[in-house]
């Protein structure tokens, strides 16, 4: 019951936040920008309100430079944690459109404001959200901002189209060999990293495989490129990586040209690489992809359970053809990724070390589930023999160092193994 002053009974007191959103940085580095307007039109119909019990929290959720059509805002995250903390009564916004402009999202919001009890006030779109008619009037606001949202996506990408294919840099990751030009969105050639770049093409022509190629830069100390953020954030200077490498040689920005999907246009840029070059390295880059071994389809059985035993990684899946005949083996991701000097561990036979596995945990089952699983096992399909495996090595602890594996149980899961392999037995029962 609300206490009573001068005879008449005082208004419920009601803590008000106000939430303040701002698409773009431009102009938030003022002394008074769109964020302070906006919470100054609120606080003035707080104070309107001041007989109704309304005060406005200190807490400031402002969120500068980050999109209404997505929740991922950290000044909106606050908001409700707090609304779901029970620290606030009511939510104040100058437009619809700040809060969301995606109806789902917005959905979800007012879902979250009724559970908690916490009203939601638009300055500048008198609704009521309590009624029916509130509601359909919101709901049609709330429509129409999406509707602006999409088109305004929709215009960016016909402008970047339109840009790329009279051959302008539109913006993403700067390249190695190339800086952005302060005085517009173009590329200006880095000479030092351009002669780097020439230097890895004329590399990898030179060892026809891309690791002997990774095991030079990092001899060298070269790294990919390394960048600044307008935020002052850094990025880049890694070491290279199969994946890395073979997207710098297959990047026609040194040729001289962009790319847009999947149409290629010459761009204003100057190219780092000569077009006899660039055709010798594609057709290289083809040459061994095609004979590339590729990694093993679905059904290994160790798949994301074995880990090298000399550097700790995990091991995937690969195989070779020779002929007729398809080798299958384990490989360590570390070496493969970054070439065999990062780790000395050779490729395992595959077959040889799952038979290993499954020979050991028969011995931990009883004789009759033993009896009845094997006389299935080998007539299940690979795949399917993945996923046996794989919920009976769940509690094994193992490591792979050179030819063979090590395999340890832990005392306390041998029980537990044995009821497993019993009940799997009865699954696999034809």
């Amino acid at each position: 019951m609300n206490p009573i002053r001068n005879g008449v009974p005082a208004a419920k007191t009601v803590r008000c936040a106000i939430y303040t959103r701002k698409s773009t940085e431009e102009g938030l580095e003022q002394e008074f920008n769109s964020l302070d307007a906006q919470r100054e039109t609120a606080q003035a119909y707080i104070a309107s309100q001041q007989l109704q019990g309304w005060f406005a929290l200190p807490e400031r959720y402002d969120d500068g430079g980050f999109s209404g059509g997505n929740l991922d805002r950290p000044a909106l995250k606050r908001l409700l944690d707090d609304i779901t903390a029970g620290t606030i009564d009511a939510v104040l916004v100058y437009k619809l459109d700040r809060l969301s402009r995606s109806l789902l999202d917005f959905a979800r919001i007012m879902e979250i404001f009724e559970k908690y009890h916490v009203s939601f006030v638009c300055l500048t779109q008198q609704f009521n959200s309590a009624t029916s008619v509130g509601r359909l009037v919101l709901n049609m606001l709330l429509s129409f901002a999406q509707f602006e949202r999409e088109l305004i996506a929709e215009r960016t990408r016909d402008k970047i189209a339109a840009a790329r294919r009279k051959g302008k840099w539109v913006g993403g990751m700067p390249l190695l060999g190339y800086d952005i030009d302060p005085r517009g969105s173009k590329l200006r050639v880095n000479e030092v990293e351009a002669d780097r770049v020439r230097a890895i093409f004329a590399l990898y022509l030179q060892y026809q495989a891309l690791v002997p190629v990774i095991r030079e830069l990092d001899r060298r100390g070269w790294r990919t490129k390394r960048w600044r953020t307008r935020k002052g954030h850094c990025r880049g200077g890694r070491a290279f990586t199969r994946n890395t490498l073979r997207q710098l040689l297959t990047n026609v920005t040194y040729l001289g040209h962009l790319r847009y999907r999947q149409e290629v246009h010459a761009g204003e840029h100057r190219a780092l690489v000569d077009p006899a070059t660039w055709q010798q390295v594609q057709a290289l880059l083809r040459e061994k992809r095609h004979h590339r071994p590729v990694p093993s389809p679905g059904g290994a059985l160790l798949q994301r359970l074995l880990r090298c035993g000399t550097c700790g990684c995990a091991m995937t899946s690969s195989h070779s053809t020779k002929g007729t005949r398809r080798y299958r083996y384990y490989v360590c991701r570390q070496a493969q990724k970054h070439g065999w000097q990062t780790c000395p561990a050779p490729s395992l036979p595959a077959g040889a070390i799952e038979d290993l596995v499954v020979q050991q945990i028969q011995p931990l089952a009883p004789a009759d589930a033993a009896e009845a699983f094997l006389a299935v096992w080998h007539a299940l399909p690979l795949a399917e023999q993945a996923r046996v495996l794989q919920r009976l090595v769940e509690r094994i602890d193992y490591q792979a160092a050179q030819q063979t594996v090590s395999i340890a149980f832990r005392a306390d899961s041998v029980a537990a193994l044995a009821e497993e392999w019993a009940r799997l037995a009865q699954e696999t029962q034809p």
